[in-house]
């Protein structure tokens, strides 16, 4: 266990495992607090209104609501809040959670041998000085991603796991879907749903040291 070097506390607007273990993996204990977001009635609403004009901007006004659904909460009194989202875009087309697995099934038919990018979404509010208060940016982050071109059995068996269900894009990185990945042009961590390297640029235009956050 490292000696408490931070002094400022980050709230993750997420209970994502992934978003979660990296954090944890670079230094950081977050306190993670779920947010209230109907992630689908959000985007209708902003699709309707006119928006939303690309991927990129769907997934900072996701990862943006999050992040203020959160930052009233007592307990992100005196920390910065980060909320984020991912989706994968492939062929022009906005892929997020499958969650049936049919839908995962047919989806890695399409992305086998082929290559997608994938968006993640930052937003971060100062709330140091009081609940929703304090000045917030955003910033999306995106890689591309070479899928393998893998068998139908494999296809079947990755979902039978029940892992690709729940991500964005069906895959994951930092799991079972790692075999299934060609590679990476860009940060790796934005495929994992955060990138630290955001983060920090992000946390240094708020005017907080990044260093601040080690807490583990």
């Amino acid at each position: 266990m490292w000696q408490t070097l931070g002094v400022t506390r980050l709230v993750l607007a997420s209970t994502s495992p992934a978003r979660l273990s990296l954090l944890r993996a670079g230094g950081i204990e977050p306190l993670a607090i779920a947010p209230d977001v109907d992630e689908e009635l959000v985007a209708e609403e902003a699709k309707t209104a006119g928006k939303i004009h690309s991927v990129t901007d769907l997934v900072l006004l996701l990862a943006r609501a999050k992040a203020e659904a959160v930052s009233n909460n007592e307990n992100t009194l005196g920390s910065i809040v980060i909320g984020c989202d991912s989706v994968l875009e492939f062929d022009g087309e906005a892929l997020g959670k499958p969650h049936e697995p049919q839908v995962a099934i047919d989806r890695w038919k399409r992305l086998r041998g082929k290559s997608g990018i994938l968006h993640s979404g930052h937003w971060m509010i100062d709330n140091r000085d009081g609940l929703g208060e304090g000045r917030s940016i955003g910033q999306t982050s995106s890689s591309i991603v070479h899928f393998s071109d893998i068998s139908d059995f494999e296809i079947e068996a990755y979902v039978a796991t029940g892992e690709p269900l729940k991500v964005a894009g069906a895959f994951t990185i930092d799991g079972l879907g790692g075999a299934f990945i060609d590679r990476i042009e860009g940060d790796t961590h934005t495929v994992i749903g955060l990138s630290l390297t955001t983060l920090r640029k992000l946390t240094i235009e708020l005017g907080v040291e990044y260093t601040s956050y080690w807490n583990r």
